[in-house]
């Protein structure tokens, strides 16, 4: 993965048909997403459980573009050389998903995983002050993680605002996870975010069959974005 800021659309497979992760990854990678995201959730991080890493691992080979683990388990240290061995590009850890932060982004990048540090809402940026030299992408939710479909919290635009800055130009990734659509997508990208997480703003109304829709709700989300850095 070489790094770049141009910005990359990546639709979340929780939003997906469960029972067809293969040909729905296939679908959204034809229509022109960029990354593909993968929500793993625990019931006990979060309010909610998703997959594990053999899912990672079976449709891994389905996926052309990057594999985008986000992970929201606790305690995560144990689980993270399994998602790696499934195939991740990416491994995203939230700050509060173990003991030791740092420890968990060493982990990470020590198996030749890019890695990423999740915040949520109500956590500060101070929290990852003194690990973002190690990290290759913050992940900044805009949203309480656990489900999607939940509408966008506007206060983390600024939180996005102000960690551009104190990135300034190291080769780090924004991501924005939580309630993108065409109605926010411009506020974050302006904001200074690059990487823009989409469950049910990309697969709401398509299906593998009809996946054009995909394709239309992916160019509506991109071109939002885009407009708002002309």
């Amino acid at each position: 993965m070489n790094f770049d800021r141009s910005l990359k659309i990546a639709p979340s497979i929780l939003s997906a048909d469960f029972a067809n992760f293969g040909a729905e990854c296939e679908a959204i990678e034809k229509e022109g997403c960029d990354w593909v995201h993968i929500d793993v959730m625990d019931g006990h991080f979060v309010p909610n459980i998703t997959f594990g890493p053999q899912t990672c691992k079976a449709i891994r080979p389905h996926i052309k573009t990057v594999m985008d683990v986000h992970l929201m388990i606790s305690p995560v240290d144990g689980f993270i050389e399994a998602f790696a061995d499934s195939g991740a590009d990416i491994i995203t850890a939230h700050v509060e998903a173990g003991p030791h932060i740092h420890r968990t982004i060493q982990k990470i990048k020590s198996l030749g995983v890019k890695a990423g540090v999740a915040i949520n809402p109500g956590t500060s940026l101070s929290s990852i002050e003194y690990i973002l030299d190690m990290v290759d992408l913050v992940c900044v939710m805009t949203v309480n993680p656990g489900f999607g479909g939940q509408k966008f919290i506007h206060s983390q635009v600024e939180k996005v605002r102000i960690l551009r800055e104190i990135i300034g130009d190291r080769e780090i990734h924004i991501e924005i996870d939580g309630g993108v659509t065409p109605e926010t997508a411009h506020l974050v990208s302006k904001a200074g975010a690059d990487v823009l997480v989409a469950g049910s703003g990309v697969f709401s109304g398509g299906s593998v069959e009809n996946s054009s829709v995909y394709g239309r709700n992916i160019k509506e989300i991109r071109d939002s974005a885009n407009n708002a850095l002309k």
